[in-house]
């Protein structure tokens, strides 16, 4: 366990997805105190300017927008750690939903002096930014929602998922499942690193993690229709081809190649949505 930092250093530094533009600057640490607990924030800030907040999905941490928040030099870019990923695992709130997670981020937003952001989320980072600007329209310009879950987990999905954590011990295989869903088979034959990347952040999730992550954002996560019904803040989205989460009816939406992380499978593609967003 000592070793994963460094291993996980290690995969990043061999990735051009996750290492530091030539010529940009780092975002700065910060540490916010939020209703859920300590969150480990990232902000680079440039003055007088509208940020933009990403947020990652399950299983991952800040450094999947790496690619994006180094390419954005002309505004304050900030992205975060969610609960119990990353760096943020001091989380005293034991039983944390979806809406905590929304009232999250405008935290975030107020302790960083941020009256009104745009913000792009991937897959649980877009139902946390959904939920947060349907109940905080005047704190958001517009949003770009990426791989979005949308419907309630049925019966049968809450008992499968009961049924995959049985196999959390055997964590090699059960990150190779979890790839088939992030992934495309393309992209997996073709970039084996995007792989490795999955096995490097769920490395340093416990079970006790993912179990709670999954209950909170998959298996107890409310209806996302009744947000989007009263949705009115601008929006984007986008998806994969091969996603298992629907297009919205509500929302223009752009479908690209790949699966489920599109951030990571189709990072040029990604860029222009958000730059669209950001013209918004």
């Amino acid at each position: 366990m000592k070793n994963l930092p460094f291993l996980f250093a290690m995969v990043l530094s061999s990735n051009p997805l996750f290492t530091q533009a030539e010529g940009s600057l780092p975002l700065e640490p910060h540490a916010i105190q939020t209703r859920i607990g300590q969150i480990a924030v990232y902000q680079r800030v440039v003055p007088n300017t509208v940020p933009v907040i990403f947020i990652h999905g399950v299983y991952y941490d800040h450094h999947l927008w790496n690619y994006y928040t180094e390419r954005i030099q002309d505004r304050t870019v900030i992205s975060v750690d969610m609960p119990l990923h990353g760096k943020s695992k001091n989380i005293p709130l034991k039983n944390w939903q979806l809406e905590d997670c929304a009232q999250m981020l405008i935290d975030i937003l107020d302790q960083l002096g941020h009256s009104e952001a745009y913000a792009i989320g991937h897959s649980w980072g877009s139902m946390t930014i959904l939920r947060a600007a349907a109940k905080h329209p005047d704190r958001f310009k517009a949003i770009g929602l990426c791989n979005m879950p949308v419907a309630q987990a049925s019966l049968s999905q809450k008992l499968a998922f009961g049924f995959q954590h049985l196999m959390l011990p055997f964590r090699k295989f059960y990150t190779g499942q979890v790839s088939k869903v992030m992934f495309s088979a393309a992209s997996r034959a073709a970039r084996p690193e995007l792989k490795n990347y999955l096995e490097s952040t769920m490395s340093l999730l416990s079970q006790r993690e993912i179990r709670k992550t999954d209950r909170a954002v998959i298996t107890q996560a409310d209806d996302g229709q009744l947000y989007l019904q009263t949705l009115q803040v601008p929006a984007l989205a986008l998806k994969g081809e091969e996603d298992y989460v629907p297009r919205l009816q509500q929302i223009e939406t752009t479908v690209i190649p790949g699966a489920h992380t599109s951030p990571l499978e189709r990072p040029k593609e990604v860029l222009i949505f958000i730059q669209r967003v950001l013209r918004e």
